[in-house]
């Protein structure tokens, strides 16, 4: 792990937030939080991310449709999705449009941290 990863943490719910920042600041990451995709991206913190965790389902622009936008601009950072509806067809969609993971909230935070790990390895691969 890279101390000097950053983390962009990306859910409406301040809970669902504030857990995944303590988890991930414990673990030595530098992480910013947003409560949706355009303050996200309004940010001058998107551009230095290492690593985008966002909900699916977000008021104005859902998780997903960030990702196609950012790939869509020619950003490469990777993506990890997380929602409370762990729908068949949502997974299917968030790995298709390029994300590393995808997880149902509650989820584990081993199984957080083996995604991100994943996903700031040099090649990262994407998986369900």
């Amino acid at each position: 792990m890279s101390v000097a990863s950053v983390i962009s943490v990306l859910d409406d719910d301040p809970y669902v937030r504030a857990a995944i920042n303590n988890l991930l600041e414990s673990r030595g990451y530098n992480v910013h939080t947003f409560a949706s995709a355009e303050e996200f991206l309004s940010s001058t913190d998107s551009s230095d991310t290492s690593c985008v965790i966002a909900d699916v389902q977000m008021p104005l622009m859902s998780g997903i449709d960030l990702l196609t936008k950012m790939r869509s601009q020619g950003s490469a950072t990777p993506f990890i999705f997380i929602t409370a509806f762990p729908d068949e067809g949502v997974r299917v969609r968030a790995l298709d449009a390029g994300a590393i993971c995808f997880l149902g909230k509650p989820f584990a935070a081993s199984d957080l941290m083996q995604c991100l790990d994943r996903a700031l390895a040099p090649g990262h691969q994407t998986s369900s």
